[in-house]
């Protein structure tokens, strides 16, 4: 194989060995993934997000469509995950970017599909009071970038500075409505085949959280693929707001705000 995954553990290597592959380049992810046919392997570095995947994976399987573990390991704190493959196109793919009732209509039954799994016996917990608390590691680790960022998050209309944000975050919490919660339910990890969701990914989020933590970031990912952030094509018939119409909900504008802005600090 290439001099890129060479460093692979043997485990791993047993079951991809002399399979073509390439590298995923889309989404925002820190973590480098490689495709097979029926498979593909993510390498990132050790965190508790990331050592959360696995386990919550397995804990879903059954649930609702997420890939398969085939093999994992951690090795020099880096974690190693091979997984089966999810059928279908990405919710950004052209085919759906260019039918935008059908793209958002699927991104609310993937929200409902969530929200329906029973939480009881869920032990990951994403609420606010776990959430700010990782928040508050990863500010005093300087882990948050301020470039890549929502427009006037930081500067002369926003905040001076993540700590800064993390102050008000922490003063201005809303009540939630706890549901289980993707954590990162933006277009890229959300598969369609057959006009019908056919799997999530990048699942290291996941958890009970407040609906409004996948609402939020998903009309954020909405509005970026439609205006040309995200891949460079604008699609100007995507309205990002049909999708309330579509979960029959009025918008709770300030929750959304939160929790795109908590969203700075991951």
């Amino acid at each position: 194989m290439q001099s890129q995954i060479s460093d692979i553990p043997l485990e791993i290597l047993e079951f991809i060995k002399d399979k073509p592959f390439h590298f995923n380049e889309i989404g925002m992810s820190d973590s480098q993934v490689i495709c097979f046919d029926n498979m593909y392997l993510k390498i990132e570095n050790a965190s508790e997000e990331s050592d959360n995947e696995h386990r919550i994976m397995t804990w879903l399987n059954g649930k609702i469509p997420v890939p398969k573990i085939i093999c994992s390991n951690k090795v020099n704190k880096k974690n190693y995950l091979l997984m089966s493959r999810i059928n279908g196109k990405m919710a950004c793919d052209e085919q759906y970017m260019q039918n935008p009732d059908l793209l958002v209509k699927l991104l609310a039954d993937g929200l409902k599909m969530l929200w329906s799994v029973d939480i009881s016996d869920c032990h990951y917990d994403n609420s606010l009071c776990n959430k700010l608390q990782l928040a508050e590691q990863r500010v005093k680790l300087n882990l948050c970038s301020m470039e890549d960022v929502e427009k006037d998050t930081y500067g002369e209309n926003g905040f001076k500075n993540p700590e800064d944000l993390l102050h008000w975050l922490k003063d201005n919490q809303p009540t939630e409505d706890i549901v289980f919660s993707h954590g990162d339910y933006c277009l890229p990890n959300i598969f369609f085949e057959c006009d019908q969701i056919s799997g999530f990914i990048d699942l290291g989020r996941s958890g009970k959280a407040d609906r409004y933590q996948d609402i939020a970031l998903c009309y954020r990912s909405l509005v970026h693929n439609a205006d040309g952030t995200y891949g460079g094509k604008v699609y100007s018939q995507l309205n990002p707001e049909r999708l309330f119409e579509e979960l029959e909900i009025e918008p709770d504008w300030d929750k959304l705000k939160y929790y795109i802005l908590l969203d700075e600090l991951f």
